[in-house]
């Protein structure tokens, strides 16, 4: 063998080098390649979304009630202004406020001494041509008066009559009664005050009949119907409700609201007094076996009616018909089916398709009572 020359030594020495260089760069490839792979799946597990925390209940079938609920105050059926019929001096004001008067009851005595002598000043005229009247009546069957002048005196006598009666009827105007069975609301007199002729000197309120005036959406105009009962409840007399009937039902629309009048009626006997304000439901239709879903369940985005119902671990917005509204139930006439679960609390986060986790006890989510009482009694 021949030695190997230094050139020969040294080309040797350099591909060696070279084999190690690239075996280098291939291991650390491999390595690159696999620690990339193994971020790119920690990447996409950190960007899956989240599943959204919500609540749930299921569609149920129970009994549900159509209705109308608006507020009005109530007012009293009959309200009267009383005024004086004469000018005069009050003698005696024998009632005030609270008081409850019947009608034709006295309430105020005015001075009446003028118009007594004018009373009795025209009696004593009557009484004067009456006996004229009789005179000539036996004179005429001689003849001896005229039938002209005898029409005169028939005609003066029939004037002094008129007279008489409208003097005693002044008369009787010192007396102020009450036009209406009520209550005195308002006093505005005193004893001893000058009483000016037709000047409001009490206010009377008729409370055993009270009314309340709804105005009415005009689509309701077919629904409400004279004689239906109307529920009431006010906040001065918390805890209590008050049986009522609409009384009248107008039967035209203001063109201007788009509404018409609906007057219910209350007793007023019952603690009730004008003036308090007053919330009516009047119920007007019912079904027995409804699909009913809570009120919160409906999306509020201004669309279609619509709910987030589940769909395995996924919300999925679902169209749906309304029917009645009861409280805080809503009926579902399409769309759904008894048991289906829809999304009530957490809405606002969930996008059609959003994985969701159900909150609380997910296999029994709350639900409306199927065999519990109406959707009404149960929100009370």
């Amino acid at each position: 063998m021949h030695p190997q020359t230094p050139v020969a030594v040294l080309r040797k020495s350099n591909t060696l080098s070279r084999a190690a260089l690239l075996l280098l760069l291939s291991l650390g490839l491999v390595a690159c390649k696999g620690g990339g792979e193994a971020g790119e799946k920690k990447d996409e597990a950190a960007k899956a979304p989240e599943a959204v925390p919500v609540e749930v209940a299921k569609a149920a079938r129970q009994s549900v009630s159509a209705s109308y609920t608006g507020t009005a105050p109530l007012e009293a059926r009959a309200e009267a202004q009383v005024v004086s019929k004469t000018s005069g001096i009050a003698l005696q004001v024998l009632v005030d406020v609270g008081q409850s008067v019947r009608a034709g009851q006295v309430l105020v005595r005015i001075d009446r001494d003028r118009a007594v002598l004018q009373e009795a000043q025209a009696d004593a005229q009557v009484r004067k041509l009456e006996a004229n009247y009789r005179r000539a009546t036996q004179l005429a069957l001689q003849q001896m008066v005229s039938a002209n002048d005898l029409d005169q005196l028939r005609f003066d006598l029939e004037n002094a009559r008129a007279q008489l009666r409208m003097a005693r009827l002044e008369l009787a105007y010192g007396n102020v009664t009450a036009p209406i069975s009520g209550v005195v609301a308002s006093r505005d007199i005193k004893a001893g005050n000058f009483v000016q002729i037709n000047t409001p000197i009490f206010t009377i309120v008729d409370t055993s009949q009270l009314e309340a005036t709804l105005n009415v959406p005009e689509r309701e105009i077919e629904k409400l119907k004279a004689g239906q009962a109307v529920q009431l409840t006010v906040d001065a007399l918390a805890g209590r409700a008050f049986e009522g009937r609409i009384d009248r039902v107008a039967p035209i629309v203001d063109a201007g609201s788009g509404t018409f009048r609906v007057v219910c009626a209350f007793n007023g006997n019952d603690g009730l007094q004008p003036g308090m304000f007053g919330r009516q439901r009047i119920q007007y239709a019912q079904r027995a076996d409804a699909l009913v879903i809570p009120r919160t369940a409906l999306l509020e985005d201004g669309g279609a009616p619509a709910v987030f119902a589940l769909r395995g671990d996924k919300a999925v917005r679902t169209p749906i018909t309304l029917g009645y509204e009861d409280g805080p139930w809503v009926e579902v006439r399409s769309g759904l089916k008894a048991g289906d679960p829809v999304v009530v609390a957490g809405k606002a986060a969930l996008r059609d398709g959003s994985a969701v986790k159900v909150l609380g006890d997910a296999a029994a989510p709350k639900q409306a009572n199927a065999t519990s009482s109406s959707p009404a009694q149960a929100a009370r």
